[in-house]
Formats: C-alpha cells, sequence, structure tokens
C-alpha cells in the first residue's frame, strides 16, 4: 500500500472509531443535465445544496436533444450523472441506449401510479416522473385586444386567417416540450391531418423561434400574441404577473416531466439523492414557486394547503384530455417528425408563409365571389401547402424509420439521410410556390 493510500485510510479509520465521520467536501459534484430554464433549476440547486452540505449541483443547460447526444458520446466514468427534461421520449431514446441505471427505489409512494392512463414513472424503474406537464395555447391579452384578434381555444384556431402573423412557436428539433406537443398534436388528429394543421398554424406564425423560451418570452413581452407552449411557460408567465392567459385544447396529453440516473456517472451516490430530493415533498412545493408553476406529480390533496389558489389540477384535465401520449410511438419517429419539420417548416418559413397569405386572400375574395372555377384552385393550392412530403404508410416502415435511427457518423447512414431531408426540402418549396400560384391565379379569376 503507498504511504499516502495509508495515510487517508488510517484517518479515515481513526475518525470512524472516535464517532466522526470525513468532510462533506468529499461528497463532490452532481452534475445535471437538463432543458429546464434556470428558474427552476436554481431553486432546486439552491435548496439541495443547502439541505447537502458539501454537495454541489453543476447545471449543464442543453436541449433536449443536444442534451441526449451529449450523455451518448461521452465514455463511461465521465458521463453526467442526471438527465433532467419535459419529454419522456426522450428517455425511451436513452433507455433504448442502455444509458439509464435503474431508480426504482426513490419512487415517492404518496404519487399516483397513473396520470389519467399514463405511467408517472417508467414500468422498468430507469426513470422517474418529477413533475406534470400539458400542452397548449398562451396569449397575450393586451396584443390581442389591440390587435382585435380572438383569444384561441383549440389548435384549430390557429388555422383561421385573423391570426395569420400573430403566432409563434419553436422546432421539435431544438425543444423537447416543442416534440411533444407537436406529438401529441400529431397522436390526436392522425399524421396526415396533425400535419396538415401544422402546416396551417405554422404559415399563419410569425416566427419559429430558436429555443422554446423565446416562444413564452415573445408572448410575455408582447413580441407574439399567441404561442404553443408546455404549460408551466404560460401558467409561470400568468403568476409572475404578466397580461397573460393559458388554456388547455380538447387535444392534449398530460404526461411525466421525468428525471433519470445516467449509467456510468461520475457521482451515482450523491446524484441518487438529488433525484430523491427533487421527488420529496419539499422539492414537490418547490415547483409552486411563481417563476416554476409547474404541476406536482403529488396529487392536491398530498400537496394540502401549499396548493395555490385556481392552481391547475393535472389528473383533473387528464381525465377530459383526448390524447393517451404513446411514448413508444414518439420514440420510433422521434428524428423524422424532428427532420421533417425542419425541412419543410423551419428551413422554409418565408415561402410557407407566402403560400399562406396568398390562400387566405383568395379565399376572403371568393367569399365575397362564388366561383366554381376559383374554388377549384384554391383547393388545389390548399392541397399543395397543407400537405405532409412523407405520407402515413411511410413512417410506419421500420427501414425507414431505422435510417434516421442509426448512428448518422457512418458515412453511408448520414449520406441516405441528407439525400430525403434535401428531398423533402426541395419538394416543400415546390410545393409551396406552387400553392401561391394557384392562390394568386384563384384570385385572378374571381376579379
Amino acid at each position: 500500500m503507498k504511504q499516502t493510500s495509508f495515510r487517508y485510510w488510517f484517518s479515515s479509520a481513526f475518525l470512524a472509531l472516535a464517532g466522526w465521520s470525513m468532510p462533506a467536501a468529499q461528497a463532490g459534484t452532481v452534475t445535471v443535465v437538463t432543458s429546464f430554464p434556470k428558474e427552476l433549476t436554481q431553486a432546486y440547486k439552491a435548496a439541495f445544496e443547502k439541505s447537502n452540505p458539501g454537495t454541489k449541483i453543476e447545471i449543464l443547460n442543453k436541449n433536449t436533444v443536444q442534451g441526449i447526444a451529449y450523455v451518448r458520446e461521452l465514455p463511461v466514468g465521465q458521463r453526467p450523472d442526471v438527465f433532467w427534461a419535459s419529454a419522456p421520449d426522450a428517455f425511451e431514446v436513452l433507455s433504448g441506449l442502455k444509458l439509464l441505471e435503474p431508480i426504482g427505489a426513490l419512487i415517492n409512494k404518496s404519487a399516483p401510479v397513473k396520470v389519467g392512463a399514463y405511467p408517472i414513472n417508467s414500468p422498468d424503474n430507469l426513470y422517474l416522473g418529477q413533475a406534470l406537464a400539458g400542452y397548449g395555447l398562451m396569449w397575450n391579452t393586451r396584443y390581442l385586444t389591440a390587435n382585435k384578434v380572438p383569444a384561441p381555444k383549440q389548435w384549430a384556431d390557429l388555422m383561421k386567417p385573423v391570426y395569420f402573423g400573430h403566432v409563434a412557436m419553436s422546432s421539435p428539433s431544438r425543444s423537447g416540450t416543442t416534440h411533444l406537443t407537436v406529438e401529441t398534436l400529431l397522436q390526436g388528429e392522425g399524421w396526415e391531418k396533425g400535419w396538415s394543421q401544422l402546416l396551417q398554424i405554422s404559415g399563419n406564425s410569425a416566427a419559429i423561434t430558436e429555443r422554446s423560451f423565446g416562444v413564452p418570452d415573445g408572448v410575455n413581452n408582447g413580441q407574439f400574441g399567441v404561442g404553443l407552449v408546455i404549460d408551466f411557460f404560460g401558467l409561470a408567465g400568468k403568476y409572475s404577473g404578466f397580461p397573460v392567459e393559458f388554456a388547455y385544447p380538447d387535444v392534449t396529453a398530460v404526461v411525466p416531466a421525468n428525471i433519470a440516473l445516467v449509467a456510468g456517472a461520475k457521482n451515482a451516490a450523491e446524484a441518487r439523492k438529488f433525484i430523491g430530493y427533487t421527488v420529496s415533498q419539499e422539492g414537490q412545493e418547490l415547483l409552486y414557486n411563481p417563476k416554476i408553476s409547474r404541476l406536482p406529480i403529488l396529487p392536491p390533496q398530498v400537496m394540502g394547503s401549499k396548493v395555490p389558489a385556481g392552481y391547475p389540477d393535472p389528473f383533473e384535465i387528464a381525465k377530459r384530455a383526448k390524447v393517451q401520449f404513446n411514448s413508444d410511438l414518439s420514440e420510433t419517429r422521434y428524428n423524422v417528425v424532428s427532420a421533417l419539420f425542419d425541412q419543410t417548416i423551419t428551413f422554409r418559413l418565408k415561402e410557407l408563409q407566402a403560400a399562406t397569405k396568398a390562400i387566405h386572400v383568395a379565399e376572403a375574395a371568393l367569399t365575397q365571389k362564388p366561383h366554381a372555377q376559383a374554388a377549384a384552385l384554391l383547393k388545389q393550392a390548399r392541397e399543395a401547402a397543407f400537405s405532409p412530403v412523407v405520407n402515413v404508410q411511410k413512417v410506419a416502415d421500420k427501414e425507414f424509420l431505422a435510417v434516421f435511427a442509426a448512428n448518422k457518423k457512418d458515412a453511408a447512414v448520414s449520406k441516405s439521410v441528407t439525400g430525403l431531408e434535401n428531398h423533402w426540402n426541395n419538394s416543400a418549396r415546390q410545393n409551396y410556390e406552387r400553392a401561391r400560384s394557384l392562390a394568386e391565379q384563384a384570385l385572378a379569376a374571381v376579379k
């Protein structure tokens, strides 16, 4: 035994025999990869460190897609300790890659087994529900009043001409919460109808923001009128005093935001303590902070007097929600949905906006003066602009899905994916140009 090792062993043994413990600083640092905003992460960091002196929480803020890639690329022993995000399908991806450790022993037994029909904790004990979330619409009341725009109630409302230029959303490739919003709509309406609605809503959008935070920030400050968001963005704005409201459409789902222990983590023991703290009664009460405004996994009767007046009850919302979210389905097409959205919406937004505006103008004219030929042209325009370039049969093809699930570092895989994405991008551009031309022809026919 080396002298330094012997000294460490001797001092440890002596302290133990004397009834003392090693300094708390030996506990080390817990590294947390998360997509959550600093208002939430800093609250948990401060509270945990206060009750666990000597343990430090290091926050690495990455969007969900970046977070998965970060964990995946690091070797055992160098990985972060905790993965914490809103998207259950992202945890299924990590689970499939064998990158999570079982943590079922940390479950808070005061939490129900399910919210609606959805399990709060993963059946295989690889991740826990830490909060609950639904998806919906937030709007700035002053903005809508000033622009004479009605408050929306359903996703479909945002397809109406009155919302043109007043809507904002992010991209599923940049935001796990946006991915869940998009996938909820696709599962609730079906692939073809769901994409048609997404294309029409996006055509009415003023922007596809770089990060999911850009949507609520823009609605809070009056840059945008309406945003498609996870509920805590809307609730945090409302309870922090901004002139905003939030509503759950009928086509929504309530699912857990999750937390997990990364396999091959650097500090698994302390990481387990942090995870356990986040689902404890004390940790759950932090969710009611106005700047956080999340929905606890513990029901209102357990949280008792801590529940703010008028606060949403996620278990009641789940009962009336029309979507029973299928995380397995979402996981199988995760990369396809993200890539398809970017190639046909994010990167072609200007062309989609132009086609949408031309269709709205022609429809308004046709309402005032019916015209059979113009109506036929307008129908073709809508089909060109608002039909997905990948049909439902293709997205159910396992070989097709496997291409997007494979490692893109493989040259052949990368070439295949790039080829498909370029094809979608070019098809979208051609479709939008054709739609705009057909709508302009319809307008000319009416005049």
